[in-house]
C-alpha cells in the first residue's frame, strides 16, 4: 500500500528501517504531474529493486525570474493514483519550509555543465537541480536512481555530481517516452493547445533529420544545424533557444558529428519552452 510521507524525521526513520531490512531501494526524483515517462522509470525501478521511492517536490530553486513555478501543473490526487497501481512504496512529498528551512544556503555548483545549453538561458537552475538532488539521495540513500534520458543536461549533471562526490548511488538513465507522434513526454505539455501539440512535433522532427544525416555519413555539424534550423523555423509558433550537438559527457559543442553525440534543443511554442534530444 502506498505511503505518502512528508516529514524528514519520517522519511529518515522509514528508510533506515528499510536498510536494517537490507530491502534495495529504487528511486524516482519527480515534480509531481506524473506521466507514461515517470512511468517507465518507476516500473524499472519495481522490477530490480525491494522497494520504490518517488519524490514529488516542485523545487523553486531550479526556477528563474518569471519561470512558472507557480503554474507549474499540481496534480497531487492524480499522482498517487498512478503511483499506487505502478507499486510504489513510498512518496515523499516535503513541503519547501521542510527542505529549505530558514536559514538555508549551501549551494552546489556543478561548475563547467552549468552554463551550456539550459544553462546559458537559466542561470541557476542547475545549481538548484543539483542541490535538491544531492539533498534527496541523501535522504533516501538509494541503491539505484532513475532518471529519463528528455532531460539529458540534467541527468549528465547529476551523473557528475555522484561521481565527483563519491555518492554509493548507481545512476541509471532511460530512453524518452514519446506520444505516437513523437512529441516527448513532458509535464510541461499540459500548456499546449492541439495547434501547439502539432506544432511541437517540429522538435522531433529536426532531431531525427540530424539523425538521419549523421547515418548517411554527413559530419559536418553547421550543415546538419541549419537543416533542422529549416524544420523548426517554418513553424510560425517556433522559437528557438538553441539547437547544438555536443559530447554526451563534457556538453562541449561536437564541430564534427560523431555516433553517440547527442543533438539536444530548446524551442518555445507559443509561451511553452521545451527541450529534447537524441543521441545521434
Amino acid at each position: 500500500m502506498l505511503q505518502v510521507i512528508k516529514l524528514i524525521k519520517d522519511i529518515k526513520q522509514r528508510i533506515r528501517a528499510l536498510k536494517e531490512d537490507r530491502v534495495r531501494i529504487g528511486f524516482v526524483p519527480t515534480m509531481g504531474a506524473v506521466h507514461e515517462g515517470h512511468l517507465s522509470l518507476i516500473r524499472e525501478a519495481r522490477k530490480e529493486n525491494g522497494a520504490v521511492v518517488v519524490s514529488i517536490f516542485v523545487n523553486p530553486l531550479q526556477f528563474g525570474k518569471n519561470e512558472d513555478f507557480d503554474r507549474y501543473p499540481r496534480t497531487f490526487d492524480n499522482d498517487c493514483n498512478l503511483l499506487s497501481q505502478e507499486g510504489v512504496d513510498i512518496v515523499f512529498k516535503p513541503d519547501t519550509s521542510e527542505m529549505f528551512p530558514d536559514g538555508f544556503c549551501t549551494s552546489v555548483v556543478p561548475a563547467r555543465l552549468e552554463d551550456k545549453l539550459c544553462g546559458k538561458f537559466r542561470p541557476g537552475h542547475f545549481r538548484g537541480v543539483a542541490v535538491i538532488v544531492l539533498k534527496l539521495l541523501n535522504l533516501i540513500k538509494p541503491d539505484i536512481a532513475y532518471l529519463g534520458q528528455k532531460d539529458f543536461q540534467q541527468a549528465v549533471v547529476i551523473k557528475r555530481m555522484v561521481s565527483d562526490l563519491h555518492l554509493d548511488v548507481a545512476i541509471k538513465v532511460l530512453p524518452t517516452i514519446r506520444d505516437r507522434n513523437g512529441l516527448a513526454l513532458s509535464s510541461r505539455n499540459a500548456y499546449l493547445s492541439e495547434t501547439e501539440k502539432k506544432d511541437a512535433l517540429c522538435l522531433y522532427q529536426a532531431l531525427t533529420k540530424a539523425h538521419s544525416m549523421v547515418n548517411a555519413g554527413i559530419q559536418n555539424t553547421e550543415s546538419i544545424v541549419r537543416e533542422m534550423e529549416k524544420i523548426i523555423n517554418t513553424t510560425k509558433s517556433a522559437v528557438i533557444d538553441y539547437i547544438s550537438i555536443v559530447s554526451p559527457e563534457t556538453l562541449e559543442e561536437e564541430p564534427i558529428a560523431r555516433s553517440g553525440n547527442v543533438a539536444a534543443l530548446a524551442v518555445r511554442i507559443g509561451k511553452t519552452r521545451l527541450i529534447d534530444n537524441m543521441i545521434l
